[in-house]
């Protein structure tokens, strides 16, 4: 599918923030025009906030843009224990929300982000306008053969077994910004090039010795052997009273939520398949994204 280029991003750009979360720093970024309806943009695992600067760029006349950096990612601190719970990171987004006064906000998130926003939507239905969630419901359902949930025991060996193993793994290094740009399209082949560069630019430090490694810490992908329960986080989805419309892409791993029964607990949601793009909706079809994404907000 053809696409338009994307949005000047030579024009001003946002400026960096901190706020403080349980002691953490944590970062966002600002695109200005305060007067008009807050709009949050959580970005996904192993990602940064800047990731949403095309969204942004083509948004921000309309609405008063903050992106976070979440914890552990970006150029927000990571957690001294090396532990990133949901319940860490619904935390840092009620803060955010409650430092800058800023609700009642419409919210744009991505997979890790997304589940963020769709508990957070539930616990402060109030807080919410309107949610924007892409690829954020986690896992489809188990099927009923499928194979039974493991005890804690095991859960917890095997993360005690993981976080172990990461304890002695060290930030990859890539000799020049070419390789980590390489690494980058290779996790997405649907990015243009112009679109690998400025994720990129974004996504790496320089290291002391020139070399160039991811911002985020390697231990946000450990996920911890406890969570709440499916049962539990269906039951905040059916606590949302605002407008959701859940996104996916069609030739993603995430399933469609109005077939494999997860729509049903939402009071007030619709769905949007979205053809030729994958996880990344929002970067592979950008202008179909936007285009319905904006029509959604209003």
């Amino acid at each position: 599918m053809a696409q338009a280029p994307p949005a000047d991003l030579s024009a001003a750009g946002p400026t960096s923030h901190v706020y403080f979360s349980q002691r953490l720093r944590l970062h966002y970024v600002d695109w200005g025009n305060e007067g008009a309806p807050p709009l949050i943009l959580l970005h996904g695992g192993r990602d940064h906030c800047r990731n949403w600067d095309w969204v942004a760029a083509t948004l921000r006349d309309e609405y008063h843009i903050i992106a976070p950096d979440l914890r552990g990612h970006g150029d927000s601190a990571w957690s001294a224990s090396g532990h990133y719970t949901m319940a860490n990171y619904i935390y840092d987004l009620a803060q955010l929300v409650h430092q800058l006064a800023a609700g009642p906000v419409s919210i744009v998130a991505h997979s890790l982000g997304g589940n963020i926003a769709l508990r957070y939507a539930g616990i402060y239905p109030e807080n919410v306008n309107r949610l924007v969630a892409i690829e954020g419901l986690g896992p489809a359902p188990r099927s009923p053969g499928g194979e039974p949930r493991k005890s804690i025991a095991e859960r917890m060996r095997a993360w005690i077994d993981q976080t172990r193993a990461y304890s002695a793994r060290q930030p990859r290094r890539y000799a020049t910004f070419d390789r980590a740009l390489a690494r980058m399209q290779e996790a997405n082949k649907h990015l243009r090039p112009d679109q690998v560069r400025h994720l990129t630019q974004h996504a790496v430090n320089r290291n002391e010795d020139g070399t160039y490694s991811w911002k985020f810490d390697h231990y946000v992908a450990v996920w911890p052997p406890y969570d709440m329960t499916r049962d539990a986080i269906a039951e905040l989805w059916t606590r949302i009273t605002c407008p959701v419309l859940l996104v996916y892409g069609n030739e993603s791993w995430a399933t469609d939520p109005s077939t494999d029964g997860r729509m049903a607990y939402f009071q007030n949601a619709r769905v949007l398949g979205v053809p030729g793009a994958g996880h990344w909706v929002q970067h592979d079809q950008l202008d179909f994204f936007l285009q319905h994404t904006r029509e959604f907000l209003r």
